[in-house]
């Protein structure tokens, strides 16, 4: 991993600290069960070759076309998902207060949550989707059942929280993050009220940001996507606005806004990212594929280079991860190309370890990948 020597500097002159900062995170939530499709078994338990890439297990569904197959799915665990929970999850470990508003089981929380809902002083709203997490060496294939999120809407929210409460939640929040707008579908509905009946009343803050994230928007229609874009381009007028997104989701919304799109180079990410930026009218978007990530603000581009894992412990959740230690490094004051560095850090130590890191752990593996013979 090429470190620029300024990211360095600054790295080393500044502390990644969070303890001044809040965030308010929602609305989704999701039982995650991380599965194995298994190739060829040996013995029982977890004695057997797994499915290796997404591709082989796309030739052995379509060997199964006119035939029938039965594919083993070898569970490893179940964890709390949902892009929310986990950029939550992985924000607490950073050292930032975080509350915590979505789908986490009702009446009673999902057990995968509640040391979660205890740290985050979670609001439920609804009951969990769920997920089964299909894991390989080149990506992941998430099969999901969300019907329980069609219940997340404004009222519900409001219901939830308390008028008085989720105004004074908005109103004293650092960054405010709303993820997962592909699996609920009422969301767009839910940003437009949030617009036109909440924000004009809260107090000015120079400090609060919007952090948004379309999760996947393959399934949605252009028009469903032209549409909420048009919404979060609204939120600038309240506050500093950020929209994150995957390499794939770059290339989808570049095809809905009648954007070239480019290739995972340096050169192509910056400038998809500027050209996304400048037709938003918003202050920051981040591209990040999982080698890089770029990002634009209204003072220009920026790109960083990521500690690449061929083995990853875990893939499931490293895009929340990244989302988790940009929003973070940037409310700790670090410009936009650290920023990137210690993004992609956060989602490297991730992805090794299955484990959330503290803001030291990232800090270490920036450091540690910048002179691996260290």
């Amino acid at each position: 991993m090429q470190v620029d020597k300024k990211v360095l500097e600054e790295i080393n002159s500044k502390p990644f600290s969070l303890s001044s900062r809040n965030a308010i995170v929602g609305l989704d939530g999701f039982v995650d069960k991380i599965v194995a499709p298994v190739e060829k078994r040996h013995g029982l338990g977890d004695q057997f070759e797994a499915v290796p890439t997404i591709a082989e297990m796309g030739a052995k569904i379509s060997a199964a076309a006119g035939k029938s197959a039965n594919i083993e799915l070898y569970p490893r665990f179940d964890k709390l998902g949902g892009n929310g929970p986990i950029m939550a999850n992985a924000m607490l470990s950073l050292g930032m207060d975080v509350r915590y508003i979505g789908a986490l089981g009702k009446p009673n929380l999902h057990p995968v949550f509640e040391e979660f809902a205890n740290k985050t002083k979670a609001v439920s709203i609804c009951e969990p989707g769920i997920t089964t997490a299909m894991e390989f060496k080149d990506g992941k294939v998430m099969l999901g059942n969300t019907l329980s999120l069609e219940e997340i809407d404004y009222s519900r929210v409001i219901e939830a929280c308390g008028e008085g409460e989720f105004t004074d939640l908005l109103s004293r929040a650092d960054l405010v993050s709303i993820v997962n707008w592909t699996m609920i579908p009422k969301m767009t509905a839910f940003l437009v009220e949030l617009l036109e009946k909440l924000l004009p009343n809260l107090p000015p803050r120079d400090t609060r940001h919007f952090f948004f994230d379309l999760a996947d928007p393959a399934k949605r229609s252009s028009s469903d996507i032209s549409e909420v874009l048009r919404v979060i381009s609204r939120f600038q007028a309240h506050a500093e606005v950020t929209l994150g997104l995957n390499y794939n989701e770059g290339l989808q919304v570049c095809e809905v806004l009648g954007l070239k799109s480019g290739g995972k180079d340096e050169d192509s990410l910056r400038s998809m990212a500027t050209d996304i930026r400048r037709k938003l009218e918003i202050s920051t978007i981040v591209l990040h594929p999982i080698e890089s990530a770029a990002c634009a603000t209204k003072d220009g581009s920026w790109w960083s280079p990521g500690p690449y894992c061929d083995n990853p412990k875990i893939t499931t959740g490293a895009g929340d991860h990244f989302n988790a230690g940009f929003c973070s490094a940037r409310l700790s004051g670090f410009s936009p190309t650290a920023s990137l560095a210690l993004a992609t850090c956060t989602s490297g130590h991730y992805v090794r370890t299955a484990q959330s890191p503290s803001s030291s752990q990232v800090v270490e593996l920036l450091k540690q990948s910048a002179n691996p013979n260290s």
